[in-house]
């Protein structure tokens, strides 16, 4: 029976030692091929010219290296582009590069379709379908990072896991994934450049803190259970008060703040009522609020406030002393913009 290779971008350094060391080869080895597959980006061991033939012709037998090139790529009147992956298994994944002033900031899957079933989001009309691994996670930022240098760009400033999938979900293959991007020999992204946005898995938020230290927004949407259970069948199980709670002792570093995300809907959570009472539960939170109108679709039938509400609202926050900002929407001409993504996936497989 013919052994499993070993998908080398699966491994973060320290798993790469331990892989390195069960071969019988001395540890630096590890560092050696961690630097080839992340600086140099080569998907063939005979381009490892720093470790001899017969550990290359080893490698080739023993373990795969995973190669990410978007299958689609559509580019908005925005300067926003989407760009879909076609995975091994004929799943599709979608990932978003959103520039805004010099920076550009990378939307990124953590898992094809969503469990969560969030009442507004397209990804959710998927259902579950399954986990991406560590590679394809960090495949996508690697191969955007590809496109964006030979563009001539600079690199990729920020990171953000709000693309398909809720990352918490898929805990494990998340927290590997992080490590690889963050590991200097890796691909070397800053911790204060990654923000892991979760619907509040409230077990596993905990464990995300003391697994890495990264950037942590919360899918909000609503400070009251009614609607928010409404709108995040989740909140069920970790109701509003529990989850601010969690958010409130989440380890992180001086001066950052948890970012909530609030995303308003006509008529269902954009008073100045329901403004009142986010600023009562967020008391405490060291935070800042994102308002991100909605995003209108042919499946829910939720429409945009007026942009006035919008900035009541905003200013009723302000007025508390909580830092409100209103998002703008990114890449809604080609369903790229917050809860859009899978449209194009569901389109393709039919």
């Amino acid at each position: 029976m013919e052994t499993e290779k070993t998908e080398l971008k699966n491994l973060t350094l320290a798993q790469m030692r331990d892989w390195v060391k069960a071969q019988g080869w001395p540890a630096f080895r590890a560092q050696q091929i961690f630097a080839w597959l992340y600086r140099t980006g080569i998907s063939d061991f005979s381009q490892m010219t720093d470790i001899s033939k017969e550990v290359r012709a080893k490698l080739a037998t023993i373990a795969t290296i995973s190669r990410f090139t978007p299958a689609m790529e559509e580019r908005s009147e925005d300067g926003s582009v989407k760009y879909g992956f076609r995975l091994a298994d004929g799943a599709i994944i979608e990932s978003v590069l959103i520039p805004e002033d010099e920076r550009l900031t990378l939307c990124v899957s953590s898992q094809v379709g969503c469990a969560m079933g969030c009442n507004f989001c397209l990804t959710g009309t998927m259902g579950f379908v399954r986990n991406l691994s560590a590679a394809e996670i960090v495949g996508q930022v690697q191969a955007i990072t590809e496109i964006v240098q030979a563009q001539g760009k600079n690199r990729i400033n920020n990171l953000v896991f709000m693309g398909m999938g809720e990352p918490l979900a898929n805990f494990d293959n998340l927290i590997d994934a992080l490590n690889i991007l963050m590991e200097q020999t890796g691909l070397d992204f800053s911790s204060r450049r990654i923000t892991v946005s979760t619907c509040g898995i409230i077990p596993k938020l905990k464990a995300l803190g003391e697994a890495v230290t990264v950037n942590l927004a919360i899918s909000l949407h609503a400070a009251d259970d009614e609607t928010r259970t409404q709108l995040m069948p989740i909140n069920k199980t970790y109701p509003v008060d529990e989850l601010l709670a969690a958010c409130r002792s989440y380890p992180l570093p001086s001066r950052r703040k948890v970012m909530i995300e609030y995303i308003m809907i006509k008529d269902l959570n954009d008073s100045v009522r329901h403004a009142r009472l986010l600023i009562k539960k967020l008391h405490k939170l060291s935070c800042k609020v994102n308002l991100l109108p909605y995003n209108e679709n042919k499946t829910f039938p939720y429409q945009s406030p007026p942009r006035d509400r919008v900035e009541l609202f905003q200013q009723t926050l302000r007025d508390s002393g909580i830092t409100a900002l209103i998002r703008e929407s990114r890449g809604g001409d080609i369903s790229a913009a917050c809860g859009q993504l899978a449209a194009e996936a569901d389109e393709e497989e039919e």
